[in-house]
């Protein structure tokens, strides 16, 4: 018996240890890139992660066919969640095509496991330096004809192939026709080979909204640092990009079966849903969820239009508060809305989930399209005290010895149904009530939803302007402070000086003299017009703490190959 318990922990050991050799074996390997869209001449970031305790190293000799290869470097990452132990590694390596055209990247083994395929798209080189410069910079955008509220991307690249200190970005002076601006992403670092010569690139995106119709000018970026050359620095030196014109079209007629649509300008619009529960197995009484997702490419999430809630006999639906977010994509950012809704069936019998279509314009094609989720059929179970509890005299309520109907029978049998059914309504009671107690106390059924920030934001630009214009001192500085309370609610300035620090040139500039005017001994004469064309559009500067300082690249060959 000591011999077969023995022979029992030892078989059970040895299949724990099998089945951690079987995790491990089974490791999720991932792998990603930090851009799809890239030119013949420029790096990308390559990244593999592996999700298990395994000592196995990537095999990336698979890229050397279609690709350069940089150096490659290796974090690991351990936590321990609620006693238990888990570790990741990652792998990054810089990538240059070495074709242009739709490339894939290969499949990475790590041990007995793989990455998928990751595709690319490989650009032809657009840019090339003026001469031998040491440094330039060049700015695009991907259209020179938009509609009003669609995006426009601006995109503008510092190229150095010297080091260079005290460097310092200014983004445009958009001027014309009013227009928000988002960035697009964070910035990148990366390396590029021009004419056989290394550069570091420096770019930034920004995704511009005009409001009207009209044009918008884009005064050029700049670029000022001062050159570390042969041991040697310069004096400051000012690099600028080319200035562009957008013609800004009005809204087109909604489509002809959607009269009533928003205007919704995408390049791709995305609806799905998910539910709580199977369907089919939801009976009368019992609460399950909907989450309805919208994403629009190359639109931000609040612009996205409010979807009303289904209305579907024979369920009680209850709307919750909307929830937004952004992903950033090679075409610009993308809006997601999502929307959640409490269902009750009332009763069992078949219901109708009503079809779901949001209109949408197409940028590219230049024409209305529908998104769509199809409508959706499934049936609610009876409640349990219909189901269970059977009229009086088929439950056998009939006298024994006469077989007439015994009426202390059915006067019990009629009080239990009635107790049934009362405990089924308080039931149904007790879910409600908790339903409409864990929602967000703040949120007024009834009450219209809050206009989003962006539009909040334009209300006071526009009153700003127009006491600019007015040569009205205090109104702007009124203006230009509640906006500043939207953009930064935990930490607004509490003065045009404060607010001159976290903003751009040329707005930074005005409101310096405007608070120079304001509070000086001699405040002089204070013209608006310079402050009035400055907050046409407003950029802000980004903190060093928000931006993610990346060391550049290691070259990917020595310039001059």
């Amino acid at each position: 018996m000591v011999t077969s318990g023995k022979a029992i922990r030892i078989t059970l050991l040895s299949s724990v240890g099998l089945l951690a050799l079987i995790v491990n074996a089974f490791a999720d390997v991932t792998a990603s890139v930090d851009r799809n869209s890239v030119d013949l001449n420029e790096s990308f970031v390559f990244e593999i992660t592996v999700n298990a305790n395994s000592d196995a190293e990537p095999n990336l000799s698979v890229l050397d066919e279609n690709f350069y290869r940089g150096q490659l470097s290796q974090l690991t990452n351990t936590s321990i969640i609620n006693g238990q132990i888990s570790r990741s590694r990652i792998w990054t390596v810089a990538l240059m095509a070495r074709v242009a055209g739709q490339q894939d990247i290969p499949a990475v083994s790590v041990g007995s496991e793989s990455s998928k395929p990751i595709s690319i798209m490989v650009n032809e080189p657009a840019n090339a330096p003026p001469g031998e410069a040491d440094v330039f910079i060049i700015s695009e955008v991907d259209q020179t004809e938009a509609y009003v509220q669609s995006q426009i991307l601006y995109r503008f690249k510092v190229y150095r192939a010297v080091a260079t200190r005290q460097q310092n970005y200014r983004d445009p002076v958009i001027s014309g026709a009013e227009v928000l601006i988002e960035r697009a992403g964070e910035e990148r670092s990366y390396e590029a080979l021009l004419n056989g010569r290394a550069y570091n690139v420096i770019e930034r995106v920004l995704a511009i909204y005009p409001q009207s119709s009209g044009e918008i000018e884009i005064s050029p970026a700049r670029f000022e640092a001062r050159i570390l050359r042969d041991g040697r620095i310069t004096g400051r030196k000012v690099f600028e990009s080319d200035a562009h014109a957008i013609k800004i079209l009005p809204i087109p007629a909604p489509p002809t079966d959607f009269p009533n649509a928003s205007w919704l300008p995408a390049r791709d619009v995305q609806l799905s849903e998910e539910w709580s529960r199977e369907l089919n197995e939801v009976s009368a009484g019992e609460l399950v969820t909907r989450k309805v997702t919208v994403s629009a490419l190359s639109q931000i999430e609040t612009q996205i239009p409010v979807l009303s809630p289904p209305d579907v006999e024979g369920m009680n639906v209850y709307a919750d508060k909307p929830d937004f977010s952004r992903q950033f994509e090679a075409e610009g950012i993308r809006g997601v809305r999502r929307d959640q809704y409490a269902m009750i069936g009332v009763r069992g019998g078949v219901v109708k989930i009503p079809k779901l279509e949001v209109p949408w314009w197409d940028i590219e094609a230049g024409e209305w399209r529908v998104a769509t989720l199809p409508s959706k059929t499934f049936t609610i179970d009876a409640p349990v005290a219909e189901s269970v509890l059977p009229p009086a005299i088929q439950s056998g309520a009939l006298d024994a010895a006469t077989g007439d109907a015994n009426p202390v029978k059915l006067v019990e049998d009629e009080f239990w149904k009635l107790l049934s059914q009362l405990l089924g309504g308080v039931w149904l009671l007790t879910i409600f009530v908790w339903w409409w107690s864990s929602r967000d106390r703040q949120r007024e059924p009834k009450a219209p939803e809050p206009p989003p920030i962006y539009k909040q934001q334009a209300k006071f630009v526009k009153a700003a302007k127009k006491a600019a214009n007015a040569g009205d001192k205090t109104a702007v500085r009124a203006a230009l402070i509640e906006w500043a309370v939207l953009q930064w609610p935990e930490n607004s300035p509490r003065s045009v000086s404060e607010l001159a620090k976290r903003v751009t040139s040329p707005l930074s500039e005005e409101l310096s003299v405007l608070s120079a005017s304001s509070y000086s001994s001699t405040p002089g004469e204070w013209d608006g017009s310079g402050m009035a064309t400055a907050i046409r559009s407003i950029s802000v500067l980004i903190e060093d703490s928000e931006v993610a300082t990346q060391s550049p690249l290691p070259p990917l060959m020595p310039p001059g190959t």
